[in-house]
């Protein structure tokens, strides 16, 4: 076999793995993707809160000027089954502690201490959910809610089993959750959530 051939050979086999390591999901998102508004959707990134922020609904939903949410371009409804779907995909993309903690610092004093001046009393929170596709740490996606364990937890999971099993469309449960998650917890039959 002419070295050439065995040359062509080596390097299409190299993209077959590559093709095939893809498409299975065993790649990670790229982490340079840049996140989206969530809703509606437009490209850019957020950096920073505006001077004051009010939490709504008896502090249970952000500011809809500050906090309208945020998505990761990387999941969409076609690639489902490689991002939020796959077990182990928040735990790779989750930011790390000592980035949400300078994000935090700069929410809690926008939203007005609504819950007390400390830090510890809120939960840097994703309003579109690592696991429904929203952006990591785009201040657009990020709020602080009142409380360490929230009631918000199991309606994002109840979300995410709906969107993995077909029954609701990645783009609604977003939108719904970044509209209202309450009204969808409700929407979803999740127990122990707030009145809406």
């Amino acid at each position: 076999m002419s070295r050439l051939r065995c040359a062509l050979l080596l390097i299409l086999g190299g993209l077959l793995v590559a093709c095939s390591s893809t498409a299975t999901g065993i790649l990670s998102p790229p982490a340079s993707a840049e996140p989206t508004v969530g809703v509606p959707v437009s490209s850019g990134s957020g950096g920073s809160y505006p001077a004051h922020c009010q939490a709504r609904d008896h502090n249970e939903l952000p500011d809809p000027v500050c906090t309208p949410g945020a998505t990761n371009p990387a999941v969409t409804q076609a690639t489902l089954r490689r991002t939020i779907c796959r077990t182990g995909y928040t735990a790779a993309i989750r930011p790390a502690e000592s980035v949400t903690e300078k994000i935090k610092r700069r929410a809690v004093p926008a939203y007005g201490d609504y819950a007390g001046a400390r830090l510890g009393a809120y939960e840097l929170d994703h309003l579109i959910s690592l696991e429904l596709g929203g952006a990591a740490s785009d201040v657009r996606n990020l709020w602080p809610e009142k409380g360490v364990h929230n009631a918000k937890d199991p309606v994002e999971n109840a979300a995410k089993q709906a969107v993995c099993t077909g029954r609701m469309t990645l783009t609604a449960a977003q939108h719904a959750i970044a509209t209202n998650w309450v009204a969808l917890g409700h929407q979803l039959d999740v127990a122990g959530i707030p009145a809406s």
